[in-house]
């Protein structure tokens, strides 16, 4: 048996982007489209591009996932070297990114062991994820062992996102159309969670103060805490973001919470000028996986 190999889809943002050259992950870009143009995540278009297009006005950007063309060629070509493959991707019911790949691997059935990942999240959650795989994959020598390894790492991934514009919430449907008039209407603002693979509406908040007091108090439910991101829209800590930086200081001294610029595939879907926090809950000392 040939090294388990770790794929995934560009909707994975790494706080550290060494990590996909480090480990040989395979990563398989998302396609953007504003109007008539086309860009490939990752590949001729990142984040800084992404916004930058955006503020200029125009169409609002649609996310076409990689289709199973895409995913079977990615396949053929890593069967060439190896007969297990890992493929971790964003949450089913955010677009057809996990059906394709799991569609795709179906060909290769009695050639090449093909484990397609619903990772019930997206971004940094999904990020994490991929990066434990490949950790994974460096000691285990099996496919069902790196499998295990990740899916039982998917229930301590918890994300919650707040935006402060509705238009790209209502565009996608995240939230039903008399909500997102009405909140528009009223100045109110979605604080989103990941819950069960589905962006859904936690509550609404009207300031980025609120903002910030409902994000340190979803991060202080958890009593262990492995790694925490901070998710925002430019590559610097903003004012809102040293607040929160501060505030998670004094609850967690020692602690760190680096800042990750999320990219287009979020953007796309919960607009330009969200916020965020990803916490991978570390386990406690008397559980054994």
């Amino acid at each position: 048996m040939g090294k388990v190999h770790v794929v995934t889809d560009s909707s994975a943002h790494f706080l550290d982007p060494g990590v996909v050259g480090r480990y040989d992950i395979t990563v398989v870009p998302m396609e953007i489209r504003f109007g008539d143009q086309s860009f490939k995540e990752g590949v001729n278009i990142d984040a800084d591009e992404f916004f930058y297009r955006v503020s200029r006005g125009g169409a609002m950007p649609d996310l076409i996932p990689p289709s199973v063309e895409d995913f079977a060629e990615v396949y053929r070509q890593l069967n060439r070297k190896t007969d297990q493959i890992i493929s971790v991707h964003r949450s089913h019911q955010l677009d057809a990114t996990w059906q394709n790949a799991r569609t795709a691997s179906q060909m290769f059935l009695g050639r090449c062991d093909i484990a397609v990942i619903d990772s019930g999240t997206t971004t940094a959650g999904q990020s994490i994820l991929v990066e434990e795989a490949a950790c994974a994959a460096e000691i285990e020598t099996s496919l069902e062992a790196v499998v295990r390894t990740v899916r039982g790492i998917i229930p301590r991934i918890y994300s919650v996102f707040y935006v402060e514009t509705m238009d790209y919430i209502r565009r996608h449907r995240l939230l039903g159309e008399a909500q997102t008039i009405l909140g528009t209407m009223l100045g109110i603002k979605p604080f989103m969670t990941i819950e069960e693979g589905e962006l859904v509406a936690m509550e609404k908040v009207r300031t980025r103060n609120q903002a910030t007091d409902r994000l340190v108090e979803f991060v202080t439910e958890f009593a262990n805490i492995e790694r925490l991101i901070i998710l925002q829209n430019t590559p610097y800590p903003t004012d809102q973001t040293r607040m929160l930086q501060d505030r998670l200081a004094l609850e967690f001294p020692g602690s760190e919470f680096p800042i990750l610029m999320y990219g287009p595939s979020l953007a796309t879907q919960i607009g330009p000028d969200g916020m965020g926090v990803v916490v991978y809950e570390g386990l406690d000392d008397s559980e054994d996986w």
